[in-house]
């Protein structure tokens, strides 16, 4: 391990953030001696960040947290032309008016990660203030001029994209020219020095550094975080039914609760370093849990990241979902809700099969697994042990709560009928 002398280096190494930096030495000195402003950019593509975005979001909380100044950039601008990083394809165009509604749903994460105010607030700016008053020419002479074709094809992300013989088109071409201007422009008005991204976005952030200095401007910085791995290999961020959303209307405070529950023995301890604020004297007494206690500590993982991104209490909440889901043989209302529907012009409308009341709840992904499931007995229907696939459930058969109880091994959810 590195022994830097600034406290925000040092920090993000010991919890494992540092993948590249682009000058430690430069970067650790100047850290160490004044105030610095360092940034992170978010293109404004769906309605809420994912977990990966969490790791750089993260950053910028223990940037803030060593007393420097954290500067979340929204791509208002980027999300019209979209990053062509590592993609198979371009991605779908999307209006200003929709790149402005995903903007105003990505900010409800951002208040309970970072400070907005208090004595060294967090700024939130949007590239779209710059970006779209650009004039194409000047742009063209005084910017483009500096890169190099040659260059910006040799890096991974665009080669990846031509060996696949997949088209990269002229406006992608020109995101990692916006995005290096980014840099360049946030020196200008706010005396940024650090660009902070994953490790995918290394060539993209370099762009920025370069370019400041062929055009007359200050040092810069890049640091990327290394790409998040589980310890099997797989690639951190997808669940049994998609990406793991930050925004709890795509993805609730109970399923991500149970996601990081659900984290693999030998990641707990990594885990603790990247998500959570716990001291590392903590983490460290925590992982030395063996057995059966290392579920423990995967309860505390689980609540303390849900606490960051959903607030303390909806953690506490889904905590006690799961013990009286789990522990007590108990159900909760706070479990997972899905709807079925009643079919054409109402045809289903007295009941559904139990194959089609499992599917409904995505445990399955076919009718033929969800007979297969119920006839090595592992599915329950409001706790009785279901044996027949074909066995109409009535919607007068369910609980109290007016939904059916299903429960396939360690996976519980409710059932409703569309509408209800």
């Amino acid at each position: 391990m590195t022994k830097f002398k600034s406290d925000f280096l040092r920090v993000l190494d010991e919890r494992g953030f540092i993948h590249q930096i682009s000058d430690p030495e430069g970067l650790d000195a100047l850290a160490a001696t004044s105030k610095i402003t360092g940034y992170v950019g978010y293109d404004a593509t769906a309605t809420s960040i994912h977990i990966g975005n969490l790791i750089t979001v993260t950053m910028l909380y223990w940037l803030q947290e060593t007393g420097h100044q954290a500067i979340s950039l929204m791509g208002g601008g980027t999300s019209m032309v979209g990053d062509p990083s590592f993609r198979d394809d371009q991605r779908k165009l999307l209006t200003v008016e929709q790149i402005a509604e995903n903007i105003e749903s990505i900010k409800r994460v951002y208040g309970n990660i970072l400070n907005y105010e208090g004595s060294n607030p967090a700024i939130m700016v949007n590239n779209a203030d710059w970006l779209l008053k650009l004039n194409y020419v000047e742009f063209l002479r005084d910017v483009g001029r500096h890169f190099s074709v040659n260059r910006m094809l040799s890096f991974d992300s665009v080669k990846l994209r031509l060996d696949r013989e997949q088209s990269l088109s002229f406006l992608e071409f020109n995101y990692m020219i916006m995005q290096g201007y980014d840099f360049v422009e946030l020196n200008r008005r706010y005396g940024t020095v650090l660009q902070m991204g994953g490790s995918d976005q290394w060539g993209n952030i370099i762009n920025g550094v370069d370019l400041s200095h062929r055009m007359g401007g200050p040092q810069l910085y890049a640091l990327t975080t290394p790409l998040l791995t589980k310890s099997s290999g797989e690639k951190m961020g997808k669940s049994a039914s998609g990406a793991v959303w930050l925004n709890g209307d795509l993805f609730s405070p109970y399923d991500f609760w149970q996601y990081f529950r659900n984290t693999e023995d030998a990641d707990v301890v990594k885990f603790l370093k990247i998500f959570t604020r716990l001291p590392i004297s903590e983490i460290e007494r925590i992982g030395a849990l063996g057995g059966n206690e290392i579920n423990e500590a995967k309860k505390i993982l689980a609540t303390e990241v849900t606490a960051i991104v959903h607030g303390r209490d909806a953690a506490d909440q889904a905590a006690e979902t799961a013990r009286t889901t789990f522990e007590g043989g108990g159900w909760s209302t706070d479990l997972p809700t899905f709807s079925i529907d009643a079919g054409p012009e109402g045809q289903w409308s007295e009941g559904r099969t139990a194959s089609a009341i499992l599917v409904a709840t995505g445990f399955v992904s076919s009718n033929s697994e969800a007979r297969r499931k119920i006839l090595e007995g592992a599915v329950y229907i409001n706790d009785e042990k279901i044996t027949d696939p074909n066995r109409i459930w009535r919607w007068t058969s369910r609980d109290a709560d007016g939904a059916f109880r299903v429960k396939l091994g360690k996976k519980r959810g409710l059932v409703r009928k569309l509408g209800e």
